[in-house]
C-alpha cells in the first residue's frame, strides 16, 4: 500500500497490482491507487480513525481525492454507505466523531470509508482481533457480502483459523515470513502440514480450556522443510 517509511525493505522481485508495477511508484502514484484501487482495513478503529474528524468527512475523504461529485452528492453517497454496512441512523453516524462509537461500529465505518469508492481490491489485516466473537462473523459477512457485490477481492490477513476457514476460497499459510502450505478453506483443518496441523489444533475451544496447546518445534519443522 505504500504506507512504510522509506527505510523499510521490500525484498519482492515482482510486485504487480493489475499491470501497475508497485516498486517503481511514487508518491502520486501510490496515492492514485489507494482508495481508488486498493482499500485497507486495519485491526482497531481507534488507531486507524481521525478522533479529530466527523465520521462523514472520513468516509468521503476518498470521493474527495478520486471523484468530482458535488459536496451533496458526496454526502448522499456516504449516507447511502454508512447505511449498507448496517449502521442504524447513518444522519447521526455521519455527524459524530469517532469516540462517540463502539468498537463494532468503527469498524463497519471503516469498511464504508474504504468501499465507498469501490476498489478493486480490499486488504483486511486481522479486521475482527478487536471485536467480541459474535461481532466477528457479523464484520466478515459484511465485508465478503459487500465485496462480492462490487466485484471486488478480499485479502484477509488472520490467524483466526476458524473465521478463515469460514470465510477464504483460497489460504496461503506463513511461517517466518515464508508460505509453507497452500489449500482451500474448507480444506484447512484437513491439512497434513505439521505447521497448519499445529495451528488449528491450537486454537481456542471449550476442549482445550485449561489444557497446555500444542507447540511444533522449530527445529524438528525447520528440519523437515
Amino acid at each position: 500500500m505504500g504506507l512504510l517509511p522509506s527505510s523499510a525493505h521490500v525484498s519482492a522481485s515482482i510486485l504487480r497490482f493489475g499491470g501497475t508495477d508497485l516498486l517503481s511508484l511514487d508518491q502520486g502514484g501510490w496515492s492514485e491507487i489507494r482508495g481508488n484501487g486498493m482499500g485497507f482495513v486495519l485491526q482497531d478503529p481507534r488507531f486507524s480513525l481521525n478522533p479529530s474528524r466527523r465520521i462523514g468527512w472520513q468516509v468521503e475523504e476518498t470521493l474527495r481525492l478520486h471523484t468530482r461529485l458535488s459536496k451533496a452528492e458526496r454526502r448522499e453517497r456516504a449516507l447511502d454507505m454508512l447505511a449498507a454496512v448496517g449502521l442504524l441512523d447513518p444522519v447521526r453516524i455521519y455527524r459524530s466523531y469517532p469516540g462517540e462509537l463502539s468498537g463494532g461500529m468503527g469498524q463497519r465505518v471503516m469498511i464504508a470509508a474504504m468501499m465507498i469508492n469501490k476498489p478493486r481490491v480490499l486488504i483486511a489485516d486481522e479486521p475482527t482481533s478487536a471485536l467480541d466473537s459474535e461481532l466477528r462473523d457479523q464484520i466478515l459477512d459484511l465485508m465478503s457480502r459487500l465485496a462480492a457485490e462490487q466485484g471486488a477481492g478480499l485479502l484477509l490477513i488472520s490467524h483466526d483459523l476458524q473465521l478463515v476457514t469460514r470465510h477464504a476460497d483460497r489460504v496461503l499459510v506463513l511461517y517466518r515470513g515464508r508460505i509453507v502450505d497452500e489449500r482451500r478453506g474448507e480444506e484447512l483443518s484437513s491439512s497434513d502440514h505439521p505447521y497448519t496441523r499445529t495451528l488449528w489444533a491450537a486454537r481456542p475451544s471449550a476442549a482445550t480450556y485449561g489444557t497446555h496447546l500444542p507447540v511444533l518445534s522449530r527445529k524438528a519443522f525447520e528440519a523437515m522443510s
